[in-house]
């Protein structure tokens, strides 16, 4: 029982923690719009009314699925082609070579130009959209895991020669388990890279979704709904992390 009492503890400390850190940023935030003029920075209790009005109309609901539907796709093409490309130039010095300016050009373009020249090339269409993002997000996942498979433990890989092993097994027992924590790093910090680019890339040029409904609300100077949509989607993605995404970086650590 006292086991069971020690292992609650360290998890309901960490939960009170960030209950006391989020009402300590709410109130902030409430003395700040207190003291500011309330069509430039409205109150908690303003914008909480604002989301429960959207979401009773379907509005925000279905803007927030249409983003999160981009940032899926758009994320899963980035970490799949970033996952290959970096173990590619992390194992073979000849692909490092060659494609690490391109990688490096891509990397630092910034994203509002990719996104603008996708759209230019592509058209005004969702799989522009799609590409735009997912070109965002590919070069820091090829980053990553090209650092993670370059630091493959060399006693492991003389283990694998020693044993004779295929190319399957080694893969499943030498790679992957290696390759694993800088997977979930990369993930963990691209999608937070990813949504604000998605939101980016439909402030410009999509129909729909939460990065359309914060230009249309700015256009109309309505701080409240600009707001109310920030904070809408980022509770949705900063719960994604905790409940999806942190406890796969926690059970990988542990494995390891």
């Amino acid at each position: 029982m006292a086991e069971a009492r020690r292992r609650v503890r360290p998890g309901a400390a960490a939960f009170a923690a960030r209950l006391a850190s989020l009402a300590i940023l709410i109130g902030l935030w409430q003395l700040a719009a207190s003291l500011a003029d309330t069509r430039t920075l409205p109150g908690p209790l303003a914008v909480a009314a604002f989301i429960g009005r959207e979401i009773e109309s379907g509005g925000m609901l279905t803007n927030i699925g249409v983003t999160l539907t981009r940032v899926a796709v758009s994320f899963v093409i980035a970490m799949t082609l970033g996952v290959l490309l970096g173990v590619a130039l992390g194992r073979s010095r000849l692909a490092d070579r060659m494609l690490d300016t391109p990688l490096l050009v891509i990397l630092n373009t910034p994203a509002l130009v990719i996104t603008v020249l996708a759209y230019v090339w592509l058209g005004l269409t969702e799989t522009a959209a799609i590409v735009a993002v997912a070109l965002n997000k590919l070069p820091n996942v090829a980053v990553i895991m090209r650092e993670g498979a370059r630091s493959i433990d060399p006693g492991l890989e003389e283990m694998a020669r020693t044993y004779r092993m295929d190319r399957r097994t080694w893969a499943a027992h030498v790679l992957v388990p290696q390759l694993q924590p800088f997977a979930v790093a990369a993930a963990r910090s691209g999608i937070s890279l990813a949504w604000k680019i998605v939101l980016v890339v439909e402030l410009i040029g999509r129909p729909n979704g939460v990065g359309f409904a914060i230009n249309y609300y700015f256009q109309l100077f309505d701080v409240t709904a600009v707001i109310g949509y920030s904070v809408a989607f980022m509770s949705v993605m900063l719960a994604i992390d905790t409940l999806i995404l942190q406890p796969i970086d926690a059970h990988v650590r542990r494995w390891r």
